[in-house]
């Protein structure tokens, strides 16, 4: 045992080398990070980190829509015409971000048929209901019943039931009747025709496709959703386009009996769209809104099938309240039955009645928004929606005297052959499915007509509309402003071998809510002075940086990765493995929940980190600040598609495992590899299907050198759909004069790095 004055010098000796060490690695950070802020400390772990900074910055960003949206638009209130034409802009805005397109067919309303092939009606003393379908476009149609009053008809309406509610409770002709279902029966002995169309239920029976023996449990809603998101069109669109249709024909029996009003009511599901059609369409004389109306802010914890695509950035209920001025709106907090979406392969979401401190204050908000004289009412129902106080108020606004306790007799049962109400159903959801397909299968004509027939000229006009384009797909995509500011970079010694040194790396975005963070690795043969291209290294969903560097062979991800950071720093390159945000399974998922609804997405964060890291790069004194390349695999292939697209710092971009017709994979119901069939309920993104494929990103990347690797065992896709989605891109090239710049690889692998042919085309774009 030493004795103690040795021990205090052999002591003394160990710190002073801790010191020396700490003080050398410092200095080296310094020497080779000159931007260097301040060290990085501390074990937290920077992904989860990221994800809840992102969040707040999101929730912030929502707040600030909300207080910026009122002063958005300009309302006229001096007449009704020119408060329409006032807002002519918003109502074509709130179409197109609900899916609302196709032009509807002349109106025509046809009985259904019983089995015995007699129509499916039931005559009562005062009215009848008969079982209805109709036309609505080419490829869809309406179901619902029909109740027409026995005395004369003095106006007519639609009545919208919940998601989940036959047609015929709303009649009472179920074992478990609306609990308004005799003030809608009672509207009817009043003399108001009124049609009940069938809404596509939140069952999950139907949701998945019989020839190919897949089958999910999302709800039907959702299923819809997911397939129609992609391509610019909406659950509620298509429903709102049923509910116009059996306005056109109500309307034009109104023409030919000289009768003026039409009113239209709904609850929970149905009472969402009503609010959007009153929002919408002009003919509508009074609208009910129950269980329904509420502040939106929270839109993301509802179900998925009610998100919009930055329906907050404009439109709160409020503001959709005020666009059905002069026209009577009653709003009826009632209670809703609580609905949780949280089986496997739904997306997470709940539904319950609306808090009514919310709900009256954003009633509240719309009242300051209209003129003193307005014909906006609140009414509260408790648990009876579709009250008689709020009924009478509905006829008195259509000036039909409304007496509020329908007809003693009971009400009528439904008779054993009546339409299947099961069938029904599944007639809607298949034929919505296929609509969805159809217009799938075509939308490539729109994307030909504004991308690919727009980008003519000589080089300097194609430049020009390559802007365009540019900034319209990064609206697409969702626009953030240009981060700035200070990087406050930290950074700290990750691992260091003869060859090279690795640092890990954060960068100030938004302030330190969202940040970058990375792994730069430095290989030491870098003489003073002198530049180097760097590769940024992109790793797929749920990874880490430390997955596209770890040279470990038995790490859990080497497999799919192989150490490809590394192996380039090993060949001279300085590489940069950033971390983007898509780990965590519904903790980042969420994150397009809260984005969307103002317009934004994953994507938009993730392209302003990596401005973010490019601008850094680009100030470091040993980076060739022009030779800037994007390799990435998996999500990290989205990202190699999409952030290029739109930085144009990036000299060249590798999409490795990811390269698809995507538009398609997302949407389609007629391959087992599509994402309606998985969990990934983040894969969608608005409108891509009429805007940006796979291809049209790779001509925004031209005329920079762009690669795609594919393994032949990839079930990403099939390499027929990869080819002719490349073959466009292989075109462009051709035909530009830029013969050399595109290349595929073709592998016997799956879902892996290759890195021959890709390493190669790096070498000869980055070491010339």
């Amino acid at each position: 045992m030493l004795q103690p004055a040795v021990q205090i010098k052999f002591f003394q000796r160990l710190v002073c080398i801790a010191v020396a060490f700490v003080t050398l690695a410092h200095a080296m950070a310094q020497q080779v990070i000159p931007f260097t802020s301040s060290p990085l400390t501390g074990n937290d772990d920077l992904s989860a980190k990221m994800v809840e900074g992102i969040h707040r910055f999101l929730q912030q960003e929502t707040q600030k829509k909300t207080t910026q949206r009122a002063g958005r638009w300009q309302r006229d209130f001096s007449s009704v015409s020119a408060f329409d034409q006032s807002i002519s802009g918003q109502r074509e805005l709130l179409s197109r971000r609900l899916g609302i397109a196709g032009e509807r067919v002349q109106p025509a309303m046809q009985i259904a048929t019983r089995y015995n092939l007699t129509s499916a009606t039931i005559v009562e003393k005062g009215y009848t209901i008969s079982a209805v379908q109709w036309r609505v476009s080419d490829h869809l149609s309406a179901e619902g019943i029909l109740i027409t009053p026995a005395k004369k008809i003095k106006a007519r309406a639609i009545v919208i039931p919940d998601a989940d509610t036959e047609p015929e409770s709303m009649a009472g002709i179920t074992r478990e009747p609306f609990t308004g279902a005799a003030s809608v029966l009672a509207l009817a002995q009043s003399g108001v025709e009124i049609l009940v169309p069938v809404l596509i239920s939140r069952d999950h029976s139907y949701s998945g496709n019989p020839a190919l023996q897949l089958q999910t449990r999302q709800p039907h809603r959702e299923w819809i959703y997911r397939q129609a998101y992609e391509i610019g069109r909406h659950v509620t669109g298509y429903e709102l386009q049923k509910i116009f249709s059996g306005i056109d024909w109500l309307q034009k029996r109104n023409e030919q009996d000289g009768i003026h009003a039409i009113g239209v009511a709904g609850y929970g599901e149905g009472g969402m769209l009503a609010l959007y059609a009153a929002a919408l369409d002009t003919r509508i004389t009074a609208t009910v809104v129950s269980g329904y109306f509420n502040a939106r802010e929270k839109m993301w914890e509802e179900p998925i099938y009610r998100n919009i695509f930055g329906l907050l950035s404009t439109f709160g209920d409020a503001e959709l309240a005020v666009m059905s001025w002069p026209r009577t709106l009653i709003i009826e907090h009632a209670e809703f039955p609580r609905i949780i979406h949280k089986n496997q392969g739904a997306t997470p979401g709940i539904l319950t009645t609306p808090q009514l401190s919310t709900a009256r204050a954003e009633y509240q908000r719309a009242v300051t928004l209209l003129p003193s004289q307005n014909k906006l009412q609140f009414t509260e129902a408790g648990k009876s929606a579709f009250s008689s106080k709020t009924f009478a108020a509905f006829a008195k606004a259509m000036n039909i005297p409304f007496d509020p306790k329908p007809h003693p007799d009971p009400m009528p049962a439904i008779p054993a052959d009546w339409v299947n109400a099961a069938q029904r159903q599944e007639r809607q959801v298949r034929e919505m499915t296929q609509c969805v397909q159809q217009e799938l299968r075509i939308c490539e004509r729109t994307r030909n007509r504004d991308f690919w027939q727009a980008l003519k000229g000589t080089p300097e006009q194609q430049s020009v509309i390559k802007e365009q384009q540019r900034e319209r797909f990064w609206n697409v995509l969702g626009k953030l402003p240009t981060p700035s500011g200070s990087f406050n970079t930290k950074a700290r010694i990750y691992q260091e071998t003869a060859q090279w040194t690795s640092y890990e790396v954060t960068l100030d975005v938004f302030g330190a809510e969202v940040y970058a963070w990375g792994i730069l690795t430095v290989p030491k043969s870098i003489n003073p002075g002198k530049k180097r291209p760097v590769v940024v290294c992109q790793h797929g969903l749920e990874g880490l940086p430390s997955d596209a560097v770890t040279t470990d062979t038995t790490a859990q991800n080497y497999h799919y990765y192989k150490g490809f950071a590394t192996r380039l720093a090993e060949k001279g390159y300085i590489t940069f493995a950033p971390h983007n945000p898509y780990r965590g399974g519904d903790k980042f998922r969420v994150i397009q929940r809260k984005a969307n609804p103002i317009g934004l997405t994953l994507f938009s964060v993730i392209i302003s980190q990596h401005q973010r890291i490019v601008e850094w790069l680009q100030q470091l004194s040993f980076v060739d600040a022009g030779k800037i390349a994007f390799y990435g695999l998996s999500y990290g292939g989205k990202t190699a598609m999409r952030v290029p697209a739109v930085i144009k710092s990036y000299a060249l971009s590798i999409c490795s495992a990811d390269f698809n017709e995507w538009v398609r994979k997302v949407a389609t119901t007629e391959h087992g590899f599509g994402y309606v069939y998985t969990g990934e309920y983040d894969m969608p993104e608005w409108d891509l299907g009429h805007t940006f494929n796979y291809a049209e990103m790779a001509a925004l990347i031209a005329p920079r050198p762009f690669m795609v690797e594919r393994g032949h065992f990839d079930g990403v896709g099939t390499d027929e759909w990869v080819n002719y989605e490349y073959g466009k891109v292989r075109r462009y090239y051709n035909v530009s004069g830029l013969d050399g710049l595109t290349e595929i690889d073709h592998f016997t692998g799956p879902h892996t790095i290759n890195g021959k042919g890709t390493f190669e085309f790096l070498d000869k774009h980055l070491k010339k």
